[in-house]
């Protein structure tokens, strides 16, 4: 999120964001009409949610699955403290297959979300990945089946209701 200050979501954003998330190539004058409210109202809200981080972007969901990449990963790394996180970091943003990578607590550094075409292929993002000198050791859970997908919207929806409030 940009800045420090978590947004105050009302009725009305949620609505905005659910419509999209429905039908993300909607238009700003369809969102008007299907919504009630005037396109100018439309417009300064989705620019809001964008300017404040809320909405990252609007580009399609792609499924690495769908595209061959059927095998999903998690790698807990630790890396080492004289290279520090930058280093390991860079190299792991060049490996296509590593989606995403979080610094976290606990006993490990890093923990990656890796996808790969097989096992036998994940043996070979695996074994690139720790190619780097900056990692001292890696652990990988394979993932065998997604149970609940990566998800926003109930989050989003629970926004409003934290504040005492509920979407309209």
């Amino acid at each position: 999120m940009k800045g420090e200050q978590a947004v105050q979501l009302d009725g009305l954003d949620v609505r905005l964001i659910d419509l999209l998330a429905e039908e993300p190539r909607i238009g700003v004058l369809e969102c008007s009409r299907r919504l009630g409210v005037a396109r100018g109202t439309v417009q300064a809200r989705l620019d809001k949610l964008v300017d404040r981080g809320v909405i990252g972007g609007f580009g399609p969901e792609i499924s690495p699955a769908a595209i061959g990449f059927g095998v999903t990963s998690f790698v807990t790394l630790e890396i080492s403290q004289r290279h520090g996180h930058d280093p390991v970091t860079a190299h792991l943003a060049a490996i296509p297959e590593v989606l995403e990578a979080h610094t976290i607590t606990g006993s490990s550094d890093l923990l990656c979300r890796i996808v790969a075409r097989s096992n036998t292929d994940l043996q070979r993002v695996i074994d690139q990945i720790v190619s780097s000198a900056g990692i001292t050791r890696a652990s990988t859970i394979i993932a065998l089946a997604e149970q609940i997908p990566y998800r926003t919207l109930p989050l989003v929806r629970s926004a409003v209701r934290v504040e005492g409030r509920t979407p309209t």
